[in-house]
């Protein structure tokens, strides 16, 4: 008997801080990508941060995939989501296939940098919601779009007709 094929392995990179209503228009965006990308469902490899990371694991689960975090620091629950988000972020925690940890105890650009090049090492292909602004540190998507094409991951950059920013820097 054939077995199934693996699922195709998709990173998510993207900006933290989108409006409500881009946060909807990525994730149709997302669900039609995926769509293309593969005709089952896609195993998801996120570092969870808010906004595009968390839009990402949502539509997987409601497309059926499944996905693994890459957790930054040891402390990034506690340094870096707010307290009025940490249960969206524990639900979601919890129902990774796998964590993996690059390492760090506290969070900060180093750890970032490092999940990043850590999940574009896990995937067959990227997808960034980046508006195309460059940012403002090294671990910005920008940086990750670079990085994966440097090691020569194929990249869809997403960014629907009226997606906004609640500010800039990410």
């Amino acid at each position: 008997m054939p077995t199934e094929p693996a699922p195709v392995r998709v990173g998510i990179a993207g900006h933290i801080n989108l409006t409500r209503d881009t946060e909807l228009l990525v994730a149709d965006a997302l669900r039609a990508e995926l769509r293309r990308i593969s005709d089952r469902p896609v195993h998801g490899v996120t570092c969870l941060a808010a906004g595009a990371d968390q839009v990402f694991a949502r539509t997987l689960l409601d497309m059926g995939g499944t996905y693994e975090v890459v957790l930054p620091a040891r402390d990034y629950r506690t340094a870096v989501i707010a307290p009025e988000n940490r249960a969206t972020f524990d639900e979601l925690l919890a129902r990774a296939a796998a964590v993996v940890h690059p390492g760090y105890d506290r969070s900060g650009t180093a750890a970032y940098v490092a999940a990043n090049r850590e999940l574009v090492r896990r995937v067959q292909r990227l997808v960034a919601v980046w508006d195309g602004d460059p940012g403002c540190h090294a671990a910005a998507t920008d940086r990750t779009v670079d990085w994966a094409r440097q090691q020569g991951v194929p990249i869809t950059i997403l960014w629907p007709a009226g997606a906004r920013r609640t500010k800039a820097g990410d």
